[in-house]
């Protein structure tokens, strides 16, 4: 009759056990997966194949920091990830192009977060790889702080044990991490730049995306930091939308001694904006702009992404956050 109850006893313990933690029962994560934490690389994205090699570098280099968590990406741009969706229609075409499955079959970020969650993920991370806290890294913050509240009934339902976001390139605002020393970090990767300017005998000047909803002087911080950091080589930042646009730069473009200019895009990937806005024949692009006013120009159509310092960066953004919020990484 004793070992008749201790058996029951037994019974009942785990029966409680696995009710009140079915992922501790289960070892791992939900389908027995050896860590149950994942990291989601959230990019603007891009259509150009060429600018590809951005994407896959910065989902290299985290992949080789952390080689035992599952690492998957998302585009945040609905436009670009509608013209992939295309683009499957002719899934082989783009494979034999080179271009990634994981780009061809690129989802947003619920979608991606879902798919973790369903394979079991309980612990994410979501690294946006945008450059500022702008209008992308704002939306997708909401997107995730959105998921991450979501409250059950029975706590063991909660799709998520913990859902955070990192920060992008330059930073963020707030107190948790100065963006000042996220800006000096981003202009130490950016020595190879100044130093292909210099062997050009050219005055370095980089395009950023900028912001139309809000103005940020981001892009005044890094062209000063540029030029305390490398006084040797004159350089400037622009950016598309907003301001400091190039037509606010022109008058000290044209001050300066230097009748030479390398363009180069201060943006994660050489897409569409460097294409066209830049470096596009174009009456209005950059090179044709500065081509009428007298400049030799030199374009470069390689985004920071490819840079793997740059790419490190992001490395380290996802340690800080994983470290703040106790999440192990391996």
């Amino acid at each position: 009759m004793k070992r008749r109850c201790a058996v029951l006893w037994l019974i009942v313990s785990w029966v409680l056990l696995v009710a009140a933690n079915p992922v501790a029962a289960a070892g791992h994560g939900q389908n027995g997966q050896e860590d149950d934490t994942a990291i989601v690389l959230a990019y603007f994205g891009t259509t150009v194949p060429g600018a590809i090699g951005a994407i896959t570098t910065i989902a290299d280099t985290v992949r080789a920091a952390y080689p035992g968590t599952e690492v998957r990406i998302t585009f945040t741009s609905n436009i670009i990830r509608s013209i992939w969706k295309k683009r499957r229609a002719e899934r082989q075409v783009w494979l034999d192009k080179g271009i990634p499955e994981e780009v061809l079959a690129v989802k947003n970020v619920i979608a991606t977060i879902g798919d973790l969650q369903e394979d079991g993920y309980r612990r994410i991370i979501v690294q946006p790889t945008h450059m500022f806290f702008m209008e992308q890294s704002h939306d997708l913050l909401q997107h995730v702080n959105a998921l991450a509240s979501i409250r059950t009934m029975k706590e063991r339902w909660r799709p998520f044990d913990q859902l955070v976001m990192g920060r992008p390139a330059l930073g963020m605002p707030g107190d948790r991490y100065p963006y000042h020393d996220d800006i000096d970090a981003v202009v130490a990767t950016l020595a190879a730049d100044i130093e292909q300017a210099r062997q050009a005998g050219a005055a370095l000047i980089y395009m950023g995306h900028g912001n139309e909803h809000w103005s940020t002087g981001i892009y005044g911080e890094v062209q000063q930091k540029l030029r305390e950091a490398y006084p040797d080589v004159v350089s400037y930042v622009g950016v598309v939308e907003g301001s400091p646009s190039l037509s606010d730069l022109l008058p000290a473009i044209k001050a300066g001694t230097e009748k030479k200019v390398m363009l180069k895009p201060f943006m994660i990937v050489a897409g569409d904006h460097a294409v066209n806005d830049m470096a596009g024949p174009e009456a209005d692009s950059w090179q044709s702009i500065l081509t009428a006013e007298g400049f030799t120009v030199e374009p470069v159509l390689t985004g920071l992404g490819e840079n793997d310092a740059f790419a490190r960066l992001f490395v380290d953004h996802i340690a800080d956050v994983a470290k703040e919020r106790n999440i192990i990484l391996k």
